[in-house]
């Protein structure tokens, strides 16, 4: 409803263990991994609509024969064009010999930018190419890393010279490094041992004896941030790896013919029609790890520590349809049943509940169940008849106009098309109107058009749920909401101490900032926090809808968030809540917020971290 937050970006990794051969008598096709590799990848759309991506490795290219294909495509029908481009290239061939992408190692990736590059050179699979096999790299990934400067500062220490600057370009060749000493040190353990055993294959031992665990745990060991990284190399291996924090998400799912790496859990349930028990959880800090032969093995790479798996993942990034994620939703909407019920002064003959289309239904349901429990008390204290609820469907979205005209004004008067009202769904001067989302950020969308529109339904008072916490504090592990003044949360404080003669108070948190700049990210803290501390969550809430109520509406406007407690309650296995609570998981994340604030104090429009 109030300016979508940007999605994650979405990962597929797939590993047929058997000959294309076996599929093609099977199933009827060698292309089984080329229509699942599609199928995952459109079942993440959600995850990624700025730009996609494939890599495919043949196992047992002859030399002389390309063993590496990657296509990669910008924009929202980019999943499309790549599987257009690659059936062109192997239509109508019986057999996969000689053909592109006809392999046994698939990955793919969906991008949503989380830094405000664009081009197709920011599109995953990055490629690392080697006349090796061993030491080519593919790379793509969910991530965002705080400390690149630090990394970035490594790789010159190493003696490399870095062409970009970038988590995906740093990562890439920081792992593409120590891949490079990994081979070389194997390669030449095992000149020596040829020396007493002619019949040795150096590439064949190579396949059996390359330690990607190892390179993973040199590569990884100062990467500060959230990540689920994948990859593949030119010989055949195959990983991917989750962040020490599990801050984002991986599933992965194995039998006898194939090995499947995602993002969500329901997409690979659905793509291979196995039951939720059979996809398992990668562990933070754990990978996963194929080898040319078709075996894997889970390796732990990092300690891990104390996990912050994302709660934004189960409020609103991925698909609602898995079974864990839809009960939660349920259970944030449950629970604000009562919140929302005081804001109306219980009176439910003259109230209507609705939501926002379309991520927030599901806490819609749970906020009916909520209701109707409530009622149900009522009956059984009661003898009087008690009035029936009364949900309606109020508010329809219709098309994302094309913000194609200039003028600023001519352009909020579109944005408030982007929504249509159902008319008569209440009572004009006598019913009160709830409706529900998942998230305020901004709240630009809620001034410009919710609002706007709700009102001309003329209710007594609108009240606006949020399912999630107010957002106070950016974020820096893959969501792109980095800049102190998007958060509406933020600027209601900040108004708040103004208008209470508190600009100490800002001072003093922009010293403090500033004076712990230079000290290592381990010793910085969140003085950000500061801001917040003077005001209640309703203070903050009520100073908001203030500033969100468009002149001229009739309505009063009232916002009621969820709480810690009760997110706390409803996603009990992921407490990563910094963006609500400012207790950042990695030690940059509390550089990140410090950088942001004196960016706003000091009208800097940048992000608070590179990547």
């Amino acid at each position: 409803m109030s300016d979508a937050i940007k999605h994650e970006c979405g990962i597929v990794m797939i590993r047929l263990r058997k000959p294309l051969e076996y599929y093609q008598q099977k199933y009827g096709s060698w292309q089984y991994g080329l229509e699942k590799l599609y199928l995952l990848m459109e079942k993440q759309h959600n995850r990624g609509q700025e730009g996609a991506g494939i890599s495919v490795v043949r196992l047992n290219a002859q030399p002389g024969k390309e063993y590496l294909f990657r296509e990669r495509e910008l924009g929202s029908n980019a999943i499309q064009d790549i599987f257009g481009k690659v059936y062109n290239a192997i239509a109508n061939a019986p057999d996969p010999s000689n053909l592109p992408y006809a392999g046994e190692l698939l990955l793919g990736h969906l991008r949503y930018s989380t830094t405000g590059h664009s081009g197709i050179s920011y599109v995953h699979p990055f490629l690392r190419r080697n006349n090796w096999k061993s030491r080519t790299l593919a790379l793509a990934g969910n991530f965002n890393l705080t400390n690149v400067d630090e990394i970035y500062a490594q790789l010159i220490q190493q003696g490399q010279h870095p062409r970009f600057y970038g988590d995906t370009y740093i990562m890439l060749e920081q792992m593409g490094h120590y891949l490079d000493r990994e081979v070389q040190h194997l390669y030449n353990v095992l000149v020596k041992e040829q020396e007493s055993n002619p019949s040795l294959v150096i590439n064949e031992e190579m396949e059996k004896q390359l330690d990607i665990a190892n390179v993973l745990r040199r590569a990884s060991k100062n990467w500060d941030g959230g990540y689920a990284i994948t990859g593949q190399t030119g010989q055949g291996d195959a990983f991917t790896m989750r962040d020490p924090n599990g801050i984002r998400p991986a599933f992965y799912y194995y039998d006898d013919e194939i090995i499947v790496v995602a993002s969500e859990r329901p997409v690979i349930q659905t793509a291979l029609n196995v039951d939720v028990d059979d996809v398992h959880e990668l562990e933070p800090g754990e990978a996963i790890i194929t080898r040319k032969d078709g075996s894997f093995a889970l390796h732990q790479i990092l300690s891990p520590g104390e996990r912050k798996a994302c709660s934004f993942e189960r409020i609103y990034f991925s698909r609602g349809s898995d079974r864990d994620i839809y009960l939660e939703r349920k259970k944030l909407g449950q629970i604000l049943a009562r919140p929302v019920l005081k804001r109306v002064d219980y009176d439910i003959e003259n109230t209507v509940f609705s939501f926002i289309p379309n991520t927030a239904e599901v806490a819609y349901f749970g906020m009916q169940q909520g209701l109707e429990q409530y009622r149900f008390e009522l009956e059984q204290k009661e003898p009087i008849a008690i009035p029936r609820l009364r949900f309606e469907k109020v508010v329809i979205k219709d098309i994302k106009l094309r913000t194609f005209i200039a003028q600023d004004s001519s352009r909020n008067e579109l944005a408030t098309h982007v929504y249509d009202i159902t008319y008569g769904s209440i009572i004009p001067g006598i019913d009160n109107l709830v409706v529900i989302d998942d998230s305020i950020v901004r709240g630009t969308t809620l001034r410009q058009s919710i609002i706007k529109i709700l009102d001309r339904l003329h209710p007594r008072k609108i009240v606006i749920v949020s399912s999630s916490p107010q957002i106070r504090y950016p974020d820096c592990y893959g969501i792109d909401m980095s800049r102190m003044n998007e958060f509406c949360a933020f600027k209601a404080a900040i108004k708040l101490l103004q208008e209470h003669g508190m600009q100490h108070v800002i001072d003093d948190v922009y010293r403090k900032s500033k004076a712990q700049l230079n000290l290592p990210k381990e010793q910085m803290v969140n003085y950000v926090k500061e801001i917040y501390a003077p005001f209640s969550a309703d203070q903050i809430s009520a100073k908001m809808a203030e500033m969100l109520t468009p002149e001229g509406t009739e309505a009063k406007v009232e916002i009621v968030f969820q709480t810690l407690e009760g997110l706390a309650k409803a996603c009990p296995n992921h407490t990563g809540n910094w963006y609500f609570s400012g207790d950042y998981p990695t030690p940059g994340g509390n550089k990140v917020v410090t950088l942001a604030f004196i960016n706003y104090i000091d009208g800097v429009q940048q992000r608070s971290y590179q990547s």
